[in-house]
């Protein structure tokens, strides 16, 4: 009998996967991972760990299996939330949750379960995995879930084969109903239970205050530009991938100062919310952020060309293939469907890989391209690879 540790995270989705490989069969094991003791800048009453636990803990007891806990927050610390500060302290937006998966849940987490004899780790995504073999070699290929409203697979778009070879989602080919209605029928604690929200592991939080653990409020100077600012109108060579790529470089003389923030490095690229400044006939969005001057620079309204990017790059060394086999070459170029954050709905777009490493060059302009982010690219339902987004 195979061995399946389950990562049993006190929601309803683990809770069902876990159900589900129990009755297919598996010998089950749930583990639970604290992963974050810190409290400061989380919001009251979002799901504190130990509510977790409890419910965790709930779930394995109503369906019989051993329950173990782990702690992993030295792990995570050093290799998601430094990772964070870090990122934000340059003026650019991580992705934590696509780092959890790649740094804690499949690897860290993994091996642990390793140590307690599994063959196999399973967890709550909503993402599928199938086998195929290539002239002899088998390759584990990264699939969308059937629910297209709750599809996790971008979460994961840094996984290798070798993890993916460990790895089980046994709610992949379900819609969120369905879940909900076989832990309602099995009397499972965490039937009700309201999705969790936030930073993966840490909750909702306050992400200035969360911040400023490390990075230190700044006061300076937003600057308004017109969506007339002549930048936005110089003509770039379509084959000129480098500077089709570059962001719009602003300059405080461009535009007007129409109010004051507390640290540039606390905004993102398209954020509409805590920029404070009222007034304007359209609301305003974060278009460019100088760290180094300590400048946020805004437009108005939703439209504003400020917001969108046609292309983006990213380096040689960040270029991830989840399927090796696919792996383009320099000089080659391929069209993909392209997704730059969790639910943005695919886009068309052809990925070139040169000496610099890969451009992704869309069809239509894209809103809110943004650094530190990931691009994952996709071959029709299957995530292929994916990459962090240099500028």
């Amino acid at each position: 009998m195979k061995k399946v540790v389950i990562g049993l995270s006190g929601g309803v989705d683990s809770s069902v996967a876990a159900y589900l490989l129990k009755e297919q069969g598996y010998d089950v094991i749930a583990l639970f991972m604290r992963n974050w003791h810190d409290t400061t800048g989380t919001l009251a009453g979002d799901c504190p760990w130990y509510d977790d636990h409890m419910f965790a803990e709930l779930v394995a007891k109503k369906l019989d299996i051993p329950f173990h806990f782990i702690d992993l927050s030295e792990e995570y610390r050093h290799r998601v939330v430094d990772y964070m500060f870090s990122e934000y302290g340059k003026g650019r937006t991580p992705n934590p949750d696509v780092l959890c998966n790649r740094e804690i849940k499949f690897d860290a987490f993994l091996k642990a379960a390793l140590d307690l004899g599994a063959d196999y780790v399973a967890t709550g995504h909503y993402c599928r995995k199938e086998e195929i073999e290539i002239d002899g070699k088998t390759y584990y290929r990264l699939l969308a879930g059937t629910d297209s409203n709750k599809d996790q697979s971008y979460f994961l778009c840094q996984l290798t084969q070798e993890q993916l070879s460990r790895a089980m989602f046994p709610i992949g080919d379900m819609i969120k109903p369905d879940v909900r209605r076989i832990a309602a029928e099995q009397h499972l604690a965490t039937a009700e239970r309201k999705d969790s929200q936030g930073i993966c592991f840490v909750g909702k939080v306050d992400l200035p205050i969360f911040l400023q653990q490390q990075l230190k409020a700044k006061d300076g100077d937003i600057v308004e530009i017109p969506s007339s600012w002549s930048g936005y109108a110089k003509n770039v060579d379509a084959d000129d991938l480098s500077s089709l790529s570059e962001p719009y470089e602003y300059k405080k003389s461009d535009g007007i100062v129409v109010g004051r923030h507390h640290g540039a490095h606390f905004f993102t690229i398209g954020q509409r919310k805590g920029i404070n400044v009222g007034g304007k006939p359209e609301p305003l969005f974060v278009i460019g952020i100088d760290v180094a001057n300590n400048i946020l620079y805004v437009g108005q309204g939703q439209t504003h060309p400020g917001l969108f990017r046609r292309a983006l790059h990213i380096r040689p060394d960040e270029m991830h293939w989840i399927r090796p086999d696919m792996r383009l070459a320099e000089g080659e170029k391929r069209r993909f469907k392209i997704r730059i954050r969790y639910r943005q709905p695919l886009q068309d777009g052809t990925l070139h890989v040169t000496d610099k490493g890969g451009y992704i060059v869309f069809d239509k302009p894209q809103r809110g391209v943004t650094a530190g982010q990931f691009a994952a690219w996709y071959d029709g339902e299957e995530l292929v690879g994916s990459g962090v987004i240099d500028r």
